[in-house]
């Protein structure tokens, strides 16, 4: 998520980099004391949030609002300012929020979760992982299909794990609640085969990694819902009900997990 800072006055534009990069660390934000200077980087950088003055000597921030959006229809507009005189003004271009300074990263956090247009990840070739809901795995806008129910369940342990290796025995455990068997171990194969099967399929083998006695996946190789919202990123924090792959009965402890932690 690239974050824009648009602010003639230095310290203000410091002070607002600074809590935005210490609220959102994944997300690259970009400060620019001259408008000209965030309007050439629009052109190139894709502006997923603006945060503007609106009192700015080289241009009004409400018009350098209507060019970025021209640039990207999709850009989200937070005006941060000392004066309430422009908050009507403000919202005509339809503006996510209108912050008043000092800013709080309290107030970021709100605007933040209450944006116009919702800034979903670049998900270039990774695997899009639905965790809140039920379980879903999407490559692209198409549904990834498993052979068995269980494998599916497999998948979403690993995901649960957050690329925690999972010994074999563990698997077991979870999956049919009983203790390590020569014949439950050889369904685990099979498991594991169709899981590499179903991945393969999308070209997505590489998530999953093996080792001589366990599984884990790789998270940097996926774009998932619940990794974005323990990241706090604005549309994984929206998506979330009270509901955290519903279908599976061990994913309860995770879901404790997050509501406590709310």
């Amino acid at each position: 998520m690239n974050l824009f800072v648009v602010d003639d006055e230095i310290h203000a534009l410091n002070y607002l980099s600074s809590v935005l990069k210490e609220t959102y660390p994944h997300s690259e934000v970009l400060s620019f004391s001259k408008t000209k200077d965030a309007l050439l980087k629009a052109k190139n950088v894709k502006c997923d949030v603006a945060f503007l003055d609106i009192r700015m000597d080289e241009k009004n921030g409400i018009q350098l609002a209507r060019e970025l959006k021209d640039i990207n229809g999709d850009t989200n507009i937070i005006f941060t300012t000392a004066y309430s005189e422009y908050a009507l003004e403000a919202y005509r271009v339809y503006a996510s929020d209108y912050l008043m300074k000092p800013i709080s990263s309290d107030a970021i956090t709100k605007a933040m979760a209450n944006l116009r247009n919702p800034v979903l990840p670049d998900a270039e070739n990774k695997l899009r992982i639905q965790c809140f809901g039920n379980f879903e795995v999407f490559s692209g806008d198409k549904p990834v299909t498993f052979k068995r129910a269980k494998t599916k369940e497999l998948f979403a342990y690993l995901v649960d794990k957050e690329g925690t290796p999972c010994s074999r025995s563990e698997l077991i455990t979870v999956l049919w609640n009983e203790s390590d068997s020569r014949f439950l171990r050889s369904n685990l194969r099979n498991l594991i085969a169709d899981l590499n099967k179903a991945l393969a399929s999308v070209n997505a083998e590489s998530v999953l990694i093996k080792e001589k006695n366990a599984l884990a996946i790789a998270p940097e190789l996926v774009v998932c819902d619940y990794y974005d919202f323990t990241r706090q990123i604005p549309y994984a924090v929206n998506s979330y009900h009270g509901q955290y792959m519903a279908q599976y009965s061990w994913a309860e402890f995770t879901l404790a997990n997050i509501e406590n932690n709310r």
